[in-house]
């Protein structure tokens, strides 16, 4: 039986633990949630929030970082944290989870809106009282009125990533769980199908791509 996967297609976090399955070769079923009905994922995982992984054992883990870390014990090859390494791709990893994340969450926002709203009134509603209610009262309209500052605040905070793939495929020349992590925040900036990362950034945008086309499939003889 294969795993499960209870995800949001919105959350980046998703994102990441799909290619890190996709990476391990680990064979999985996505479960989208619908963001109003949430009763199985309740009854699989006990609480509301995605991604939670359902093991084909019959262990369910939540929180995208438990999630890699428990499949790195699970499945130890391919590795998410090579040798020598580990340390700094687990903080580098926090940093884009935590700090990125925010910055490119909010200048997704227009995809974002567009992407609840396809789903109906009801879903974009409750997902703007969520947003409104974490940060402050019209935070998802500031951030459509903002969005070109936040396009350009996204910019700056990706130029260290693009220097540091300006002579390599990875962060840190090894492909390890920092990778995912900024795959996953980066597509926040994908979301509506074109890929948006602002094209100055151009080893930025290969690095997407490059990670984007890791699939568990087999290659076609």
């Amino acid at each position: 039986m294969a795993a499960k996967l209870y995800q949001f297609l919105s959350s980046p976090f998703c994102a990441k633990v799909r290619k890190i399955l996709d990476f391990k070769g680990i064979d999985y079923e996505v479960v989208e949630v619908d963001f109003l009905e949430r009763k199985e994922l309740l009854i699989a995982s006990g609480q509301l929030m995605v991604p939670a992984l359902a093991l084909d054992g019959g262990e369910t883990i939540v929180d995208s970082t438990r999630i890699a870390l428990r499949l790195e014990e699970l499945y130890p090859e391919p590795t998410l944290l090579p040798q020598s390494w580990s340390g700094i791709h687990r903080v580098l990893a926090e940093y884009i989870d935590n700090q990125l994340e925010d910055i490119l969450f909010r200048a997704s926002m227009p995809d974002k809106v567009e992407f609840f709203r396809r789903q109906g009134r009801d879903r974009e509603a409750m997902w703007r009282m969520i947003r409104d209610r974490k940060y402050g009262a019209g935070f998802v309209d500031d951030c459509l009125a903002h969005h070109r500052e936040h396009m350009e605040r996204a910019r700056e905070v990706l130029l260290p990533f693009e220097e540091s793939l300006s002579d390599r495929a990875f962060l840190l020349g090894r492909i390890g769980l920092a990778d995912f992590a900024l795959y996953g925040q980066l597509f926040n900036l994908a979301l509506g199908g074109e890929v948006k990362i602002p094209p100055s950034l151009k080893a930025v945008r290969e690095f997407y791509g490059r990670m984007d086309r890791i699939s568990s499939a087999p290659e076609a003889v």
